[in-house]
């Protein structure tokens, strides 16, 4: 993360975020918080960030998601030179999955 990004607003947030203890409350908070659209916009890029880690075409990811190819791209930017975030939810969504 940038070091800009970094504020004690932000951490906030992230502490908050942290104590949410399931799905109905991520979806109370997040819909408190949030608009409609930045819900959409950051559950997109997730998805973006899922295909494109799958190997799916750019194409692919536009027409199963509706994303632009810049934002596609910028996501392929955050996967590839970004700080890992992704991969790191990824892998444990992925052992989550194992344990079941």
């Amino acid at each position: 993360m940038s070091k800009n990004v970094r504020t004690s607003q932000v951490d906030h947030l992230y502490e908050a975020i942290l104590c949410l203890k399931d799905k109905s409350e991520c979806y109370a908070f997040f819909e408190d918080i949030c608009t409609v659209k930045e819900i959409e916009t950051i559950s997109q890029r997730y998805e973006v960030a899922k295909m494109l880690r799958e190997n799916r075409t750019y194409i692919d990811i536009a027409e199963a998601t509706g994303a632009s190819t810049a934002t596609i791209s910028r996501v392929n930017r955050s996967l590839n030179y970004g700080c890992d975030g992704y991969d790191m939810v990824f892998k444990r969504l992925d052992e989550e999955k194992k344990d079941e």
